[in-house]
């Protein structure tokens, strides 16, 4: 990698040999984000080898420009979100493709240089859109769900123990002043919970909640496996980093039902049932960090890579 751009995606080195990079293949990047991922995989399959990358984040996606700009057009980047990743693809030419790769949530170069209410740690707009041209905010969502939303939003999307009551301090809070910044929302679940819980701040679970809400992360999620799957050619592989437990049994579950579909008595020398698997997992477990990793980057701790081979 090329020592200009200083942000290092987790997983970099197990994430691209899990691809199988080769020359003369075609990759999707479905968050290229700076480019990290996207430049290692070019430079390891050579020099007839193209890439797709996609982006909602137009301040990310001028970096990946910068990044990648010498692979010339060995590249196209689009600031689009990977919920219409078939639809891309085709349109773009990169059909059938030998990999695709979703490095899910938030970046930590989002969370420190981009000022949009990612973080609690200082006083921004509450806006948390990874594409600012879509509509909705999270201050939108904060000073508009019902206390039965929020509450629901909280518990599902944060697995805060706390939802309830928080839901009803924003509400309160929001009935005397209207909620706009990072700080106005931390205040109201500090004052619920005390500062920190757990060894974190008391707002890292209601900041995710929301983030996930404003972007519709999980439900885009849902809806990429699927589109990730048929756009691979026999032999491809599926590769996708999660950073918590949501995103992860999302993307277990999946594989796992496209990996074991038949189900056909053992010992049959053909399926019968006509419920063939579609991929084939790379590995049980999932891949982490290692202890190196973990030293020079902290936040790599929760990821976890999981990798299938399409079949058919």
């Amino acid at each position: 990698m090329t020592g200009e751009f200083p942000h290092v995606p987790v997983l970099y080195r197990e994430a691209i040999e899990a691809l199988k990079p080769k020359d003369g293949a075609s990759y999707v990047d479905c968050t290229v984000g700076a480019g990290g991922h996207a430049e290692g995989l070019l430079e390891a399959a050579g020099p007839n080898a193209r890439l797709l990358g996609l982006d909602a984040d137009p301040d990310a996606l001028a970096i990946a420009h910068q990044r990648l700009a010498r692979f010339g057009d060995r590249v196209r980047l689009l600031n689009v979100s990977f919920r219409s990743l078939a639809d891309t693809a085709r349109s773009a030419g990169f059909l059938p493709v030998d990999g695709v790769l979703f490095d899910l949530g938030l970046s930590s170069m989002q969370l420190d240089r981009f000022p949009r209410g990612f973080s609690f740690q200082r006083e921004e707009p509450l806006d948390m859109r990874f594409d600012p041209r879509q509509a909705r905010t999270a201050a939108d969502i904060v000073n508009t769900a019902s206390e039965l939303e929020l509450r629901r939003m909280l518990y599902d999307f944060g697995e805060e123990s706390h939802a309830a009551a928080i839901a009803r301090a924003i509400v309160r809070q929001r009935s005397i002043k209207r909620i706009d910044t990072t700080k106005d929302l931390a205040e109201i679940v500090v004052r619920v919970m005390g500062p920190r819980r757990g060894g974190k701040h008391s707002a890292t679970k209601t900041f995710q909640a929301l983030r996930i809400a404003v972007n519709e992360e999980l439900q885009s999620l849902r809806e990429a496996l699927p589109q990730a799957l048929e756009i691979l050619t026999k032999g491809g592989r599926l590769a996708v980093i999660s950073f918590h437990s949501l995103e992860d049994r999302i993307v277990k579950e999946f594989m796992r039902e496209e990996s074991s579909r038949c189900i056909c008595p053992p010992g049959l020398p053909v399926c019968v049932c006509g419920k063939q698997a579609t991929l084939r997992l790379i590995s049980r477990k999932p891949m982490v960090a290692s202890a190196e990793e973990l030293e020079r980057n902290p936040r790599s701790r929760s990821a976890k890579l999981r990798v299938a081979e399409k079949i058919v």
